[in-house]
Protein backbone atom coordinates (compact mmCIF):
# COMPACT_ATOMS: atom_id res chain seq x y z
CA UNK A 1 0.00 0.00 0.00
CA UNK A 2 1.48 3.11 -1.30
CA UNK A 3 0.74 6.53 -0.30
CA UNK A 4 -0.11 9.17 -2.86
CA UNK A 5 1.18 11.62 -1.30
CA UNK A 6 4.69 10.39 -1.25
CA UNK A 7 5.12 10.91 -4.82
CA UNK A 8 6.75 13.77 -6.57
CA UNK A 9 4.54 15.65 -9.45
CA UNK A 10 4.69 14.68 -12.88
CA UNK A 11 4.26 17.96 -14.37
CA UNK A 12 7.51 20.37 -14.16
CA UNK A 13 8.03 23.85 -14.16
CA UNK A 14 8.71 24.13 -17.47
CA UNK A 15 4.98 21.80 -18.36
CA UNK A 16 3.20 24.12 -16.13
CA UNK A 17 4.78 27.52 -17.70
CA UNK A 18 3.90 26.81 -21.13
CA UNK A 19 0.15 24.89 -19.78
CA UNK A 20 -0.23 28.54 -18.22
CA UNK A 21 0.59 30.44 -21.27
CA UNK A 22 -1.18 28.12 -23.33
CA UNK A 23 1.20 27.14 -25.59
CA UNK A 24 1.93 23.75 -24.96
CA UNK A 25 1.99 21.70 -28.26
CA UNK A 26 1.04 18.28 -26.31
CA UNK A 27 -0.80 19.41 -23.25
CA UNK A 28 -3.17 15.74 -24.10
CA UNK A 29 0.43 14.00 -22.59
CA UNK A 30 0.12 15.90 -19.50
CA UNK A 31 -3.23 16.67 -18.40
CA UNK A 32 -5.99 13.89 -17.82
CA UNK A 33 -5.29 10.77 -16.42
CA UNK A 34 -2.13 8.85 -17.44
CA UNK A 35 -0.73 5.34 -17.05
CA UNK A 36 2.84 5.93 -15.04
CA UNK A 37 5.66 3.75 -13.28
CA UNK A 38 7.13 5.46 -10.51
CA UNK A 39 10.55 3.85 -9.30
CA UNK A 40 8.66 0.56 -10.08
CA UNK A 41 5.51 1.77 -8.45
CA UNK A 42 2.24 1.46 -11.13
CA UNK A 43 -0.84 3.52 -11.34
CA UNK A 44 -2.49 6.75 -12.42
CA UNK A 45 -1.35 10.28 -12.63
CA UNK A 46 -4.33 12.44 -12.80
CA UNK A 47 -4.15 16.98 -13.64
CA UNK A 48 -7.03 18.89 -14.36
CA UNK A 49 -7.18 22.44 -14.83
CA UNK A 50 -9.70 24.27 -12.60
CA UNK A 51 -8.01 27.76 -11.09
CA UNK A 52 -11.16 28.92 -9.40
CA UNK A 53 -12.30 25.87 -7.60
CA UNK A 54 -11.47 25.29 -4.22
CA UNK A 55 -10.46 21.91 -4.44
CA UNK A 56 -10.26 19.39 -6.70
CA UNK A 57 -11.34 15.43 -5.74
CA UNK A 58 -10.45 11.99 -7.82
CA UNK A 59 -13.73 9.68 -7.20
CA UNK A 60 -14.15 6.48 -8.83
CA UNK A 61 -14.50 2.73 -7.75
CA UNK A 62 -11.49 2.08 -6.70
CA UNK A 63 -12.53 4.61 -3.26
CA UNK A 64 -16.06 4.14 -3.08
CA UNK A 65 -16.86 7.28 -5.12
CA UNK A 66 -15.29 9.12 -1.82
CA UNK A 67 -13.55 12.29 -2.58
CA UNK A 68 -12.11 12.81 1.02
CA UNK A 69 -9.80 9.75 -0.09
CA UNK A 70 -7.78 11.23 -2.72
CA UNK A 71 -7.95 15.15 -2.72
CA UNK A 72 -5.53 16.95 -5.27
CA UNK A 73 -2.58 19.10 -5.23
CA UNK A 74 -2.86 22.62 -6.56
CA UNK A 75 -0.11 23.75 -8.74
CA UNK A 76 0.01 27.80 -7.65
CA UNK A 77 -0.21 30.01 -9.58
CA UNK A 78 -1.33 27.73 -12.71
CA UNK A 79 -4.59 26.42 -11.24
CA UNK A 80 -3.79 22.85 -12.40
CA UNK A 81 -4.35 20.65 -9.75
CA UNK A 82 -2.33 16.64 -10.16
CA UNK A 83 -2.47 13.48 -7.76
CA UNK A 84 -0.79 9.88 -8.16
CA UNK A 85 -3.02 6.91 -7.17
CA UNK A 86 -0.48 4.14 -7.15
CA UNK A 87 -2.08 0.73 -8.04
CA UNK A 88 -4.64 1.99 -10.24
CA UNK A 89 -4.55 0.68 -14.02
CA UNK A 90 -6.38 0.74 -17.35
CA UNK A 91 -10.77 0.39 -17.36
CA UNK A 92 -11.28 2.35 -13.80
CA UNK A 93 -14.14 4.81 -14.12
CA UNK A 94 -13.30 8.38 -12.67
CA UNK A 95 -14.60 11.91 -12.27
CA UNK A 96 -13.00 15.37 -10.86
CA UNK A 97 -15.05 16.18 -7.83
CA UNK A 98 -14.91 19.90 -8.12
CA UNK A 99 -16.10 22.36 -5.16
CA UNK A 100 -16.71 25.91 -6.24
CA UNK A 101 -16.12 29.18 -4.73
CA UNK A 102 -19.82 29.86 -3.77
CA UNK A 103 -19.76 26.29 -1.99
CA UNK A 104 -21.05 23.97 -4.74
CA UNK A 105 -19.61 20.70 -5.59
CA UNK A 106 -20.15 18.79 -8.77
CA UNK A 107 -18.43 15.85 -10.03
CA UNK A 108 -17.51 16.37 -13.85
CA UNK A 109 -15.80 14.22 -16.56
CA UNK A 110 -12.17 14.35 -17.51
CA UNK A 111 -11.61 16.82 -20.36
CA UNK A 112 -9.03 15.39 -21.55
CA UNK A 113 -10.01 11.65 -20.86
CA UNK A 114 -9.62 9.24 -24.08
CA UNK A 115 -12.09 6.75 -22.81
CA UNK A 116 -15.89 7.57 -21.40
CA UNK A 117 -18.81 4.65 -20.22
CA UNK A 118 -21.62 4.13 -22.37
CA UNK A 119 -23.97 6.89 -21.94
CA UNK A 120 -26.35 8.01 -20.47
CA UNK A 121 -23.35 6.96 -17.85
CA UNK A 122 -21.28 9.35 -17.68
CA UNK A 123 -17.62 8.56 -15.99
CA UNK A 124 -14.14 9.03 -17.64
CA UNK A 125 -12.15 5.39 -18.41
CA UNK A 126 -8.72 5.02 -17.92
CA UNK A 127 -7.36 3.63 -21.31
CA UNK A 128 -3.71 2.42 -22.68
CA UNK A 129 -3.59 4.08 -26.36
CA UNK A 130 -0.11 2.59 -26.87
CA UNK A 131 -1.69 -0.84 -27.00
CA UNK A 132 -2.46 -0.68 -30.37
CA UNK A 133 0.47 -2.08 -32.96
CA UNK A 134 -0.01 0.21 -36.32
CA UNK A 135 0.40 -1.17 -39.88
CA UNK A 136 0.45 1.66 -41.85
CA UNK A 137 3.36 3.19 -42.59
CA UNK A 138 3.22 2.83 -45.93
CA UNK A 139 0.36 5.25 -45.93
CA UNK A 140 1.90 7.30 -43.70
CA UNK A 141 5.00 7.96 -45.94
CA UNK A 142 3.22 8.37 -49.04
CA UNK A 143 1.11 10.96 -46.99
CA UNK A 144 4.26 12.78 -46.58
CA UNK A 145 5.43 12.77 -50.33
CA UNK A 146 2.61 13.69 -51.68
CA UNK A 147 0.86 17.43 -51.90
CA UNK A 148 -2.71 16.86 -51.33
CA UNK A 149 -3.35 19.73 -53.07
CA UNK A 150 -2.51 18.00 -56.37
CA UNK A 151 -4.12 15.02 -55.86
CA UNK A 152 -7.77 13.78 -56.86
CA UNK A 153 -9.67 13.52 -53.76
CA UNK A 154 -13.17 12.45 -53.52
CA UNK A 155 -14.71 12.41 -49.58
CA UNK A 156 -17.59 10.06 -48.56
CA UNK A 157 -19.18 11.90 -45.55
CA UNK A 158 -20.76 9.40 -42.98
CA UNK A 159 -23.01 9.09 -39.55
CA UNK A 160 -21.36 5.85 -37.86
CA UNK A 161 -24.39 5.27 -35.88
CA UNK A 162 -26.96 5.01 -38.77
CA UNK A 163 -24.69 4.04 -41.63
CA UNK A 164 -25.54 0.47 -40.94
CA UNK A 165 -27.52 -0.92 -38.48
CA UNK A 166 -26.44 -4.75 -36.70
CA UNK A 167 -29.31 -7.08 -36.10
CA UNK A 168 -29.65 -8.10 -32.58
CA UNK A 169 -27.37 -5.58 -31.12
CA UNK A 170 -27.42 -2.74 -28.57
CA UNK A 171 -29.29 0.16 -30.46
CA UNK A 172 -28.66 -1.61 -33.52
CA UNK A 173 -24.82 0.21 -33.29
CA UNK A 174 -21.69 -1.92 -35.42
CA UNK A 175 -18.67 -1.70 -33.79
CA UNK A 176 -15.79 0.40 -35.34
CA UNK A 177 -13.87 -2.65 -36.42
CA UNK A 178 -17.23 -4.10 -38.37
CA UNK A 179 -17.21 -0.51 -39.79
CA UNK A 180 -13.67 -0.81 -40.76
CA UNK A 181 -14.44 -3.51 -43.35
CA UNK A 182 -17.85 -2.57 -44.45
CA UNK A 183 -16.96 0.77 -45.05
CA UNK A 184 -13.59 -0.09 -47.13
CA UNK A 185 -15.46 -2.03 -49.29
CA UNK A 186 -17.71 0.71 -49.95
CA UNK A 187 -15.82 3.48 -50.31
CA UNK A 188 -13.59 1.49 -52.66
CA UNK A 189 -16.31 0.13 -54.81
CA UNK A 190 -17.55 3.41 -54.92
CA UNK A 191 -14.30 5.58 -55.98
CA UNK A 192 -14.21 7.17 -52.81
CA UNK A 193 -10.18 8.10 -51.53
CA UNK A 194 -11.48 9.62 -48.05
CA UNK A 195 -14.25 9.16 -45.83
CA UNK A 196 -15.66 11.94 -43.56
CA UNK A 197 -16.97 10.98 -40.74
CA UNK A 198 -19.58 12.98 -38.67
CA UNK A 199 -18.36 13.53 -34.79
CA UNK A 200 -17.09 10.79 -33.16
CA UNK A 201 -15.65 12.53 -29.93
CA UNK A 202 -17.93 11.76 -26.42
CA UNK A 203 -21.48 13.09 -26.61
CA UNK A 204 -24.34 12.77 -24.61
CA UNK A 205 -27.39 12.45 -27.19
CA UNK A 206 -27.35 10.44 -29.69
CA UNK A 207 -29.71 12.28 -31.33
CA UNK A 208 -27.37 15.40 -31.94
CA UNK A 209 -25.71 12.94 -34.60
CA UNK A 210 -22.24 14.17 -32.32
CA UNK A 211 -22.52 17.60 -32.17
CA UNK A 212 -22.59 18.43 -28.75
CA UNK A 213 -19.33 17.43 -27.70
CA UNK A 214 -18.36 16.57 -24.03
CA UNK A 215 -15.02 14.62 -24.41
CA UNK A 216 -12.60 15.81 -27.63
CA UNK A 217 -9.56 13.75 -26.57
CA UNK A 218 -12.23 10.44 -26.14
CA UNK A 219 -13.85 8.73 -29.04
CA UNK A 220 -17.49 7.56 -28.30
CA UNK A 221 -17.92 4.65 -26.50
CA UNK A 222 -21.71 4.00 -28.67
CA UNK A 223 -18.95 1.51 -31.33
CA UNK A 224 -16.18 0.77 -29.43
CA UNK A 225 -13.25 1.19 -27.31
CA UNK A 226 -10.39 3.71 -28.66
CA UNK A 227 -8.15 0.57 -29.37
CA UNK A 228 -10.87 -0.54 -32.33
CA UNK A 229 -11.17 3.19 -33.36
CA UNK A 230 -7.08 3.02 -33.85
CA UNK A 231 -8.07 -0.50 -35.43
CA UNK A 232 -10.76 1.49 -37.75
CA UNK A 233 -7.90 4.09 -38.89
CA UNK A 234 -5.51 1.60 -39.65
CA UNK A 235 -7.44 -0.22 -41.90
CA UNK A 236 -8.47 2.22 -43.82
CA UNK A 237 -5.31 3.67 -44.02
CA UNK A 238 -3.49 -0.07 -45.43
CA UNK A 239 -6.55 -0.28 -47.46
CA UNK A 240 -5.64 3.46 -49.00
CA UNK A 241 -8.60 5.41 -47.19
CA UNK A 242 -7.74 8.31 -45.93
CA UNK A 243 -9.99 9.67 -42.57
CA UNK A 244 -10.68 13.10 -42.07
CA UNK A 245 -12.91 13.64 -39.01
CA UNK A 246 -15.09 16.57 -38.11
CA UNK A 247 -14.31 18.56 -35.06
CA UNK A 248 -17.28 20.82 -33.32
CA UNK A 249 -16.29 23.79 -31.09
CA UNK A 250 -19.97 25.28 -31.65
CA UNK A 251 -22.89 23.41 -30.20
CA UNK A 252 -21.59 24.03 -26.96
CA UNK A 253 -23.33 21.58 -24.54
CA UNK A 254 -24.80 22.73 -20.87
CA UNK A 255 -24.58 18.87 -19.46
CA UNK A 256 -23.39 19.35 -16.20
CA UNK A 257 -20.86 16.55 -16.00
CA UNK A 258 -19.82 18.07 -19.06
CA UNK A 259 -17.44 21.43 -19.75
CA UNK A 260 -19.90 24.12 -18.99
CA UNK A 261 -18.85 26.13 -15.86
CA UNK A 262 -16.17 23.48 -15.15
CA UNK A 263 -14.95 24.93 -12.33
CA UNK A 264 -17.73 27.10 -11.27
CA UNK A 265 -16.71 29.85 -14.25
CA UNK A 266 -17.03 29.99 -17.91
CA UNK A 267 -13.60 27.92 -17.96
CA UNK A 268 -14.06 26.58 -21.50
CA UNK A 269 -16.90 28.55 -23.17
CA UNK A 270 -17.13 32.42 -23.38
CA UNK A 271 -18.88 33.93 -20.36
CA UNK A 272 -21.89 35.52 -22.64
CA UNK A 273 -24.13 32.33 -22.63
CA UNK A 274 -25.39 32.92 -26.08
CA UNK A 275 -21.71 33.25 -27.48
CA UNK A 276 -20.63 30.49 -24.83
CA UNK A 277 -22.99 28.13 -26.82
CA UNK A 278 -22.27 29.21 -30.63
CA UNK A 279 -19.05 31.17 -30.37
Amino acid sequence: MHDPYAFEPFLTDYDLYLLGEGTHSRAYDKLGAKLRDVEGVTGVNFAVWAPNATSVQVVGDFNYWDGRSHSMRKHIPSGIWELFIPGLKTGEKYKFRVKTSDGGSIDKSDPYGVAAELPPCTASIVADLDVHQWRDSKWMEQRRQLNPLEQPMSIYEVHLGSWRRGKDRLHGWLNYRELAHQLVEYCQEMGYTHLELMPVSEHPYTGSWGYQTVGYFSVTSRYGSPEDFMYFVDHCHQNGIGVIIDWVPAHFPKDDHGLRRFDGTALYEHADPRQGEHP
